[in-house]
């Protein structure tokens, strides 16, 4: 086992709750969208706007790669990561992918902002809970190539943290 890829729809907590989870294996941990925006120079909305979306899946695609070589790595997906199969292929090649949920209620809090989803402002006809159902519809069956999941709606991070590492231990992913 060398890393922890989680996977899942925006707003159910890939980055926050994968600094608390590499903290707690003493695993080091990369945010595939900041690791792009660090990489390009600028924002995830910003290549969206200059380059469009398949200018940006090819950027993460080639992120994915070069981060699914680390080691003792706890890798956040962007939420569209796992609309490539090879991508996901690449990850699940080099550890356990956990998938983070949450009902449309929990997303729709957590995403209200607008301008920093791309994908998710540019479903948003004015209806923004309907873009969030459209899309976790659609993304659904691609969310099985998990190992397991967890619902974030209901835990604290901590919560969510303990339930991943008791699943690994559980599985033989993590020993100790």
């Amino acid at each position: 086992m060398r890393n922890v890829v989680l996977i899942g729809f925006m707003g159910t907590g890939k980055t926050s709750i994968g600094k608390m989870l590499a903290t707690r294996l003493g695993f080091s941990f990369v945010d595939l969208d900041q690791y792009i925006e660090q990489k390009e120079g600028r924002s995830i909305p910003s290549i969206f706007q200059e380059q469009g979306e398949a200018a940006f899946r090819a950027m993460e695609h080639e992120a994915v790669l070069e981060n699914a070589k680390r080691r003792n790595t706890v890798i956040a997906t962007g939420g569209g990561t796992v609309k490539d199969a090879s991508n996901m292929e690449a990850l699940h090649a080099t550890g356990a992918i956990v998938c983070l949920k949450a009902d449309v209620d929990t997303i729709l809090e957590r995403t209200a902002r607008e301008g920093e989803r791309p994908v998710l402002d540019k479903e948003d006809q004015g209806d923004r809970r309907q873009a969030i159902e459209k899309l976790l519809e659609e993304r659904k069956d691609l969310y099985t190539v998990a190992d397991f999941s967890v619902n974030t709606a209901d835990l604290s991070p901590l919560q969510v943290v303990d339930t991943i590492a008791q699943q690994l231990k559980r599985r033989g992913v993590l020993h100790g």
